[in-house]
């Protein structure tokens, strides 16, 4: 099989996937007679062919996936005029604070936001898919430690979390949720949303959430880079 017929195959592929597709089973399309490496160096070619298109070929945490580039998003935005409802603003601090200090506990968030975080916050980042429990800390009663999921950064369309945006100094909650917003992310794999909207998976912003996490939370500071 020459170069450019592997490439037609794994372009049709990716186009009609549901998901993105790591190289392990995009090396099953040629019965595992390509290598990884391979495999990389075609996806690579694409990439470059797909230049200038308004999709992309992108490489996100659980694979490769083809997606409309973010300029576009105006244009598809007329095709669903309406917005999906949004998360409240501590339940995008919270997110924020596990992705950039994970893994962390309960307690640790409520340390860094300056109060008392709502059961209901963990379970709506967790129905997303966006955080879990990786264990727990040795400490008394065992608290869960919480990171972010591999379908997080495929939303975000990251590869890793070294692909968030960096603190360069200590930040206010607005500063850091803006830089988050900013990043590129998307809905199944064709039409990118920031992160205010696409943290809205159906029903509205936590209608029983205190005063304290309405928003108006006290500053806190984050460290330089992801872990």
């Amino acid at each position: 099989m020459n170069t450019t017929e592997a490439k037609r195959i794994l372009e049709t592929a990716l186009i009609c996937a549901q998901q993105p597709m790591p190289v392990r089973d995009l090396r099953v399309l040629f019965n595992d007679s390509l290598g990884a490496d391979t495999i990389k160096t075609l996806l690579e070619e694409l990439q470059q062919e797909w230049t200038g298109r308004g999709v992309e070929l992108v490489c996100v945490a659980t694979g490769w996936r083809f997606q409309s580039r973010p300029e576009m998003r105006e244009y598809l935005d007329r095709l669903h005029p309406e917005k999906p409802p949004r998360y409240s603003r501590a339940t995008l601090e919270t997110l924020a604070i596990i992705a950039y200090r994970q893994p962390v506990t309960r307690g640790d968030m409520e340390d860094i936001r300056g109060v008392t975080i709502s059961s209901l916050i963990i379970k709506q980042l967790e129905d997303r898919g966006w955080i879990e429990v990786i264990g727990h800390r040795e400490a008394p009663g065992r608290p869960a430690l919480y990171a972010t999921t591999k379908h997080f950064l495929d939303d975000l369309g990251l590869a890793s979390l070294d692909q968030l945006p960096l603190m360069e100094s200590p930040a206010q909650p607005g500063g850091m949720l803006d830089m988050l917003a900013d990043l590129p992310a998307a809905e199944g794999a064709s039409h990118e949303l920031p992160l205010e909207e696409i943290v809205a998976d159906g029903g509205n912003a936590t209608a029983a959430e205190s005063g304290s996490e309405s928003g108006d939370a006290e500053p806190f500071a984050l460290s330089g880079n992801p872990t």
